[in-house]
């Protein structure tokens, strides 16, 4: 009987489909950190981390060798692995170095090699230096703080971070005084390897090769290398002047809108929209179909002007469409988190979002004002009519028009668009309401190149 239910389990065993057998493990994600800390290097950890969550990788593993650098981006690195799903671990080959010393905190296991050290975490300047007095106790104690933290989330002696960071911290496990208050700790392999209570002070191994680790490890799925880009450098200076960029995109599709015909105005839009997505997607803070999400706003919002004016709907459509990706562009949101995004996610892009739209209102409001009556308006917008169709139709030199003459509105007016007197075409703009083609409308007011209309 016992031989018939062993056939049987070994039958349903063979003929069960994948999903019901034990599933492979995903990939093991190598992240080399080779050079030192900076914000660039955190752009591609945090694209790194990100893939290997889409991924459904088993592991992430930081191959680390660097002598530190930036304190600011050695914790927002040390925020990003805190954040992941993804088993973390942090192979130092040979050295992790103040901020380096950071990050590794940061991953729940630590393996080196033979020669490895770590530690020296103290916080110095751009030159090496030391802080100076004033700014010490503040700048350690917050760092120590944060550092502490990571160390005791990813389950390790919270007092070696520390020791790492403060001179005067002493490190003492039992009677065992490991290092003195005077001088930052530095840590060999075999010291931090070394068991004291039957934990390890803190590497969890010592391992020749990342393939010796791998296996001391137990990590067994197919090997996965993430290099970096050189783009993570453009990525940084695109993300850290998204105002810019988006005010120029506003600026250039205002002024577009205001002088019909596609040109310089509406190419300089596209391109800064452009730079400010891909330099999104490059910093691993968006994918590519938040751009799509954008232009499906923004041909909502032209037909609704030019081919379905008065229907609102898909003006509002497009209109929600276009802000909402250009916030969530700017939005570091990793697989898995909650769709809609949080207060603290939102702050900085709302920021960024309100300082370009306020820009572009006065920057806007200037040129309402101001350029019509510059001779780069006159070149952009007026010209002779030219005999043909509406489509070949352009303006004539204002000279003819007079105040209270009345005309044809020859396009929609929504407010600015083309108007009829006298057998001319002229360039004109409605007190914000929306004239239809053919209605009568009479000038109000004309202010240098800018002729005001109101409907008869």
């Amino acid at each position: 009987m016992n031989t018939r239910w062993l056939v049987l389990c070994l039958t349903l065993l063979a003929v069960l489909p994948p999903a019901a057998r034990a599933a492979d493990p995903g990939p093991v994600v190598i992240i080399p950190i080779k050079t030192e800390i900076s914000a660039a290097q955190f752009f591609f950890l945090r694209r790194a981390l990100k893939e290997a969550e889409r991924e459904k990788a088993s592991a992430v593993v930081i191959d680390m060798e660097t002598y530190g650098g930036e304190v600011k981006a050695a914790i927002d690195s040390m925020d990003a692995l805190m954040k992941t799903r993804v088993p973390t671990y942090t192979y130092i080959n040979p050295r992790a170095i103040s901020a380096g010393a950071l990050i590794a905190l940061a991953t729940q296991k630590i393996y080196m090699a033979p020669s490895g050290v770590i530690g020296a975490a103290a916080p110095v300047t751009s030159g090496g230096e030391d802080l100076p007095k004033t700014m010490t106790d503040k700048t350690v104690s917050s760092i120590s703080a944060m550092a502490r933290a990571a160390a005791e989330k990813m389950g390790h002696r919270p007092e070696i971070a520390d020791s790492f960071i403060k001179k005067e911290a002493e490190l003492k496990i039992g009677d065992v005084l490991i290092d003195k208050a005077d001088a930052l700790l530095t840590l060999t392999a075999p010291e931090a390897a070394r068991l004291y209570d039957g934990k390890p002070l803190l590497a969890a191994g010592v391992a020749d090769s990342l393939e010796e680790m791998l296996k001391a490890a137990g990590l067994t799925g197919p090997r996965q290398t993430i290099e970096p880009s050189g783009f993570e450098h453009v990525a940084f200076w695109i993300t850290a002047l998204a105002p810019v960029f988006l005010l120029g995109g506003i600026i250039g599709g205002y002024i577009e809108f205001k002088a019909p015909g596609f040109g310089l105005p509406g190419f300089l839009s596209l391109i800064c929209f452009t730079i400010f997505f891909t330099g999104h997607y490059i910093a691993g803070l968006t994918g590519w179909e938040v751009m799509i999400v954008f232009f499906l706003g923004v041909l909502l919002v032209l037909a609704e002007l030019f081919l379905h004016p008065g229907t609102v709907l898909p003006g509002v459509a497009g209109a929600l469409m276009i802000v909402g990706s250009l916030l969530w562009a700017m939005i570091d949101r990793y697989p898995g988190m909650p769709l809609l995004p949080s207060s603290e996610m939102l702050t900085r892009p709302l920021i960024n979002f309100c300082i370009a739209l306020g820009l572009a209102i006065v920057i806007g409001w200037w040129l309402a004002r101001y350029l019509p009556r510059t001779s780069l308006y006159h070149h952009i917008v007026l010209g002779r009519s030219v005999q043909g169709s509406p489509a070949a139709a352009a303006v004539v030199p204002l000279s003819p028009i007079r105040l209270g003459e009345q005309g044809t509105a020859h396009t929609m007016l929504r407010p600015s668009g083309k108007a009829e007197f006298a057998g001319h075409t002229v360039d004109v703009v409605s007190r914000g309401d929306f004239i239809e083609p053919g209605s009568p409308v009479r000038i109000v007011a004309v202010d240098g190149l800018r002729v005001v209309v109101e409907k008869v």
